[in-house]
């Protein structure tokens, strides 16, 4: 019996792992064009290595890219010494394929720019040789390439995956100092938005539209990323709990029985405990009326549930004392 068991986990492992790497590639995808196609062109800094890289290429014309990949290579090097490869393997896919998509978008929109000026009223940046997609209006270039930065990182994030950088930095800080990591990624950002200043064309409005992306990215970051997360706990009432329990078990998700007694009726009850996603609820419910109509059930939102098939403990414990 062991055996089978094993091999149903080591399939439900592999499949789990390829969804994350397709939903982090896709996320990457939508980071690149937002970065590429809304916030270049009009020369916008924004957080992270790619931000920094952005500084760069707007002093020098070094491409962002490459100044990605260098210093990550570099970052991912002291983060296997110091986190480990269990959590810098998606890392390194992550920054491998962020690069590759960021040159990629950026020569896509050079060549539809040069063989299709039509599609972007002739509004080409000279320096980057990159068309605005939104014309003569750099603040709502400014949102939307935010909102899709943000989207893209969230599903990166949702699917426990890494964009390097200033998350790796972030990580290790963390691991030897008493700091969040979100503060840690917060103050990396806002030091790499804040050195546009010292560009040639640096001033205080595109400082701004840098705060404002900045803003709008970490927004829209959480909201992908706790709607994903949402978690909810059933408590079930029923007597055919038995066959609701193994009914929900074998969507592999956990079911917990408790004892019962209802104080009117004085009768002793089972009551099934499950802690699930909240995407999870509707096949949840439909396990339930399939086998008792009667049941009768209680849905609440849980703040957060960590463990195994959710998220982990990021708190740091304690030395034991020797």
């Amino acid at each position: 019996m062991e055996v089978p068991l094993r091999r149903i986990r080591t399939r439900l492992t592999f499949f789990q792992d390829f969804r994350d790497y397709v939903v982090i590639t896709f996320g990457l995808l939508l980071y690149a064009t937002g970065f590429t196609c809304f916030q270049l062109p009009y020369e916008i800094t924004m957080g992270g290595l790619a931000g920094a890289g952005a500084v760069i290429f707007y002093a020098t014309g070094f491409p962002v890219q490459y100044t990605f990949f260098t210093v990550n290579i570099i970052l991912l090097a002291v983060a296997v010494k110091v986190l480990g490869w269990r959590f810098c393997l998606k890392t390194i896919y992550a920054v491998f394929m962020l690069t590759f998509m960021l040159g990629m978008v950026q020569e896509v929109m050079i060549h539809l720019g040069e063989t299709r000026p039509d599609l972007f009223n002739n509004a080409i940046n000279p320096r980057s040789g990159l068309p605005c997609v939104v014309k003569d209006n750099i603040f709502m270039s400014c949102i939307l390439g935010a909102a899709i930065e943000g989207i893209g990182i969230g599903l990166v994030f949702l699917s426990n995956g890494s964009t390097g950088g200033t998350d790796i930095i972030a990580s290790i800080i963390n691991k030897y100092k008493d700091v969040t990591l979100g503060q840690m990624m917060m103050l990396c950002d806002i030091i790499i938005v804040t050195s546009s200043l010292l560009l040639p064309t640096g001033s205080i409005d595109k400082l701004l539209y840098g705060y404002c992306t900045l803003i709008i990215t970490n927004l829209l970051l959480d909201y992908v990323v706790d709607s994903g997360r949402q978690s909810v706990q059933f408590l079930i009432f029923s007597r055919e709990y038995d066959e609701i329990a193994a009914a929900i078990s074998a969507t592999h998700r956990g079911v917990t029985v408790l004892n019962g007694q209802g104080w009117y009726t004085k009768h002793d009850r089972k009551v099934l405990v499950v802690l699930a996603k909240k995407r999870e609820s509707t096949n949840i419910f439909r396990i339930i009326q399939n086998i008792d109509p009667n049941a009768f059930v209680s849905q609440s939102k849980v703040i957060g549930v960590f463990g195994e098939g959710f998220d982990k403990i990021k708190v740091k414990a304690d030395k034991k004392p020797q």
